[in-house]
């Protein structure tokens, strides 16, 4: 009995002693992480040393400042040096994710496939995450006041990230009590104060609200009321219903936290003199407080005059049938396929997943060739549309399959997951699942197509030996018709002889 007692006393204390280490190596490694904003009193970089001012500062001002500054919509500001030393660890791990869900800025964009030039672009270059890699383990030195950036100025209220509309319309104020559930519907019809027709060259969406965001922490979902809202513009009568022969032209879905979407410069779209903001599909949430807000639509416009070249395609490229997200298992993928009936420019890439959802890919199948276009991180909490430069953006002939790839993750390893368990089918709540591409595209006639591969060519200055990512077509041999009349000329003066 004392022998089996005395045991016990041992395991007993063998066990609390592997706690304390237990213990104690968690606060190690948080003492590691933090380690670098703790000695942020270091004010001089040593001579080649990465700095605040020199090198860490401007990457702020492009990239993080536009939300985390004082009045913006992030949890901390991150303007001056003493404001961003204490979250120097923080910050290291969110820029080093890159292109997956939490990463920081929130455009996760894959650096080694695909096309590589976008419009309106925020992320990090492997030498900047690097740079601020190596200034949050060296003790993130302040470096001199005198290699800093003017700093920038923000305008009180919304920043508008594509350029300070032409034309801001307000919903009205909605009011979403704290502990209320969901809600779908429609919101009041807006008038547009707009004096002729003018075609709008890109469209961006901010919620304005009364969270207090101030040294709060939290998802966007936890500032924002305003989940979607699928719209259009229409021209009503003084009864507020659809004019005879009038009809809604369709608008990009607002999504929360979404980035601005820029229309093709050749394909604006066009906002009519009488128009309404129109939606019966507003999607509300609760952000546990009682919050009001409403919805500032910016409009930036072509010059007067503008006529565009192309017409929007209207292209379906997703499932909503197939969808079978198995409960406890990563490494699933859905998969949709369309085919191009004319010639096709692709504007942007939209993926839209739900919550299991951490990547996509977009693929161009050409004859025998198979070629990824794009592939980007998922998250949930932000929605992001890729936009491609106007010399990258994909030219492809009709006949192209498009085929996109989504990669789910139905795991506890994935926060966004509410349960884990539960399979998930097609449907509009978070819980259950969407798999789209949303993107924006433009049709081509067959003259406009060769021309704009003609000009692809000629901008790019491309040679037989290069290649171009999304235009199959752009270095092949014969890129038009050839006039059969002088062949068949020179065929029988060669019989003739």
């Amino acid at each position: 009995m004392r022998v089996s007692n005395e045991l016990v006393r041992l395991k007993t204390r063998l066990e609390m002693r592997v706690k304390n280490v237990s213990a104690l190596a968690k606060c190690a490694s948080v003492a590691v992480f933090l380690l670098p904003a703790a000695a942020g009193a270091q004010t001089v970089g040593e001579p080649g040393s990465v700095t605040f001012h020199r090198d860490i500062e401007p990457i702020l001002q492009r990239s993080c400042q536009n939300c985390h500054r004082p009045e913006g919509v992030a949890p901390m500001s991150l303007v001056t040096f003493e404001e961003t030393a204490p979250y120097a660890g923080l910050i290291e791990y969110k820029t080093g994710l890159r292109d997956r869900a939490g990463a920081m800025p929130p455009y996760y964009l894959e650096k080694d496939i695909g096309i590589q030039a976008y419009k309106d672009d925020p992320s990090l270059t492997d030498a900047e995450i690097a740079a601020i890699s190596t200034w949050a383990r060296t003790g993130t030195p302040k470096g001199r006041e005198a290699d800093a950036p003017a700093p920038r100025e923000f305008p009180s209220g919304a920043v508008w990230t594509a350029g300070q509309p032409d034309l801001i319309v307000r919903t009205e104020d909605v009011t979403v009590l704290g502990g209320s559930p969901d809600w779908w519907g429609d919101i009041p019809r807006v008038a547009i104060p707009l004096e002729e027709d003018r075609y709008v060259s890109s469209v961006e969406i901010i919620e304005v609200n009364d969270v207090d965001t101030s040294g709060s922490a939290g998802t966007v979902g936890g500032r924002n009321i305003f989940h979607h809202m699928i719209w259009s513009t229409q021209v009503l009568d003084e009864n507020l219903n659809a004019k005879e022969g009038e009809i809604a032209i369709p608008w990009p879905v607002h999504e929360i936290a979404r980035n601005p979407d820029i229309f093709d410069p050749d394909s604006g779209r066009l906002l009519k003199k009488g128009s309404y903001v129109v939606s019966d599909s507003v999607h509300l949430h609760s952000t546990g407080i009682d919050t009001t807000g409403h919805l500032l639509i910016g409009f930036r416009f072509h010059p007067v005059g503008y006529e565009p070249k192309y017409r929007p395609a209207l292209i379906g490229l997703g499932n909503g049938v197939d969808i079978s997200i198995t409960g406890n298992e990563d490494g699933q993928e859905l998969h949709a396929y369309a085919v191009l009936e004319q010639h096709t420019k692709i504007v942007t890439f939209e993926p839209h997943l739900h919550a299991p959802g951490e990547r996509m890919c977009l693929e161009a199948i050409w004859g025998y060739t198979v070629e990824t276009l794009s592939c980007v991180g998922y998250d949930h909490n932000w929605v992001r549309g890729y936009t491609y430069a106007d010399h990258a953006a994909p030219l492809l002939p009709k006949g192209t399959v498009l085929h996109i790839v989504g990669y789910m993750n139905n795991t506890r390893t994935n926060p966004n997951v509410p349960d884990s368990r539960n399979w998930q089918g097609s449907g509009n709540r978070s819980v259950t699942n969407m798999f789209i591409d949303l993107g924006m595209r433009v049709t081509l006639s067959e003259e406009q197509f060769l021309q704009e591969m003609a000009d692809r060519r000629e901008q790019l200055n491309l040679g037989p030996n290069d290649h171009q990512i999304g235009c199959p077509l752009c270095l092949a041999p014969l890129v038009a018709p050839l006039d059969p009349e002088p062949a068949s000329t020179e065929v029988a003066s060669s019989q003739g002889d």
